[in-house]
């Protein structure tokens, strides 16, 4: 589990095509410092597991297709930047909100409207994920826990504070760019849950 609360901009510095998976080699200083492993580090929002320890403060994840192309990994190679995230101590304080690193669909920034300190990023979203985004709720965007600022029928908004635009990828992203979108897993049990409610006895 993770937190959504990114510790680093990491950078991916390999790429090896694996038929129907792929291998990335990344850059995390920070998120490796005590990474082992087995050990799960989220990035961009997935879930991914170390394999291999490398010097330097980079560690190797083998991604397979399913996930290559449910998500935006697919389109990383050498040089992209990436959100990392270790995940969650059982002792740590929850920061952003539940985020499982299971990529529910891929999204698009739309516009971004600049203020003097902030900027409003709208996204546009798939119509399938669309009923689990409330305004105010929590959503997560390439791995970051994020506040709904705005709402339509196929689109949401998020606005962003000078860290998150400092710390992350979102601070560069342009119009176009595809993102993972991970909506609120309470949202997906409760619509579960009263899917197969039992008929009241009469």
């Amino acid at each position: 589990m993770f937190t959504g609360i990114v510790e680093e901009l990491g950078e991916v510095v390999g790429k090896d095509e694996l038929g129907d998976s792929a291998r990335f080699t990344i850059q995390g200083p920070v998120v490796t410092a005590d990474a082992g492993h087995g050990d799960s580090i989220a990035v961009n929002g997935v879930c991914l597991t170390v394999v291999e320890l490398l010097p330097g403060g980079q560690f190797t994840a083998d991604v397979m297709g399913e996930t290559l192309s449910r998500s935006s990994l697919g389109r990383l190679a050498a040089g992209s930047p990436v959100n990392l995230e270790r995940a969650a101590a059982v002792n740590s304080r929850l920061g952003g909100h539940i985020v499982q690193g299971h990529v529910d669909g891929t999204g698009q920034i739309l516009t971004r409207s600049a203020a003097e300190n902030w900027e409003v990023v709208r996204i546009g979203m798939p119509a399938e994920l669309a009923r689990y985004v409330v305004e105010k709720g929590s959503i997560t965007v390439d791995g970051i826990s994020l506040t709904v600022s705005g709402l339509g029928d196929d689109w949401f908004e998020v606005s962003l504070i000078p860290t998150t635009l400092e710390l992350t990828t979102l601070g560069g992203a342009a119009p176009g760019t595809p993102v993972n979108l991970e909506v609120d897993v309470i949202a997906k049990y409760v619509e579960r849950l009263l899917s197969h409610s039992p008929r009241t006895a009469r």
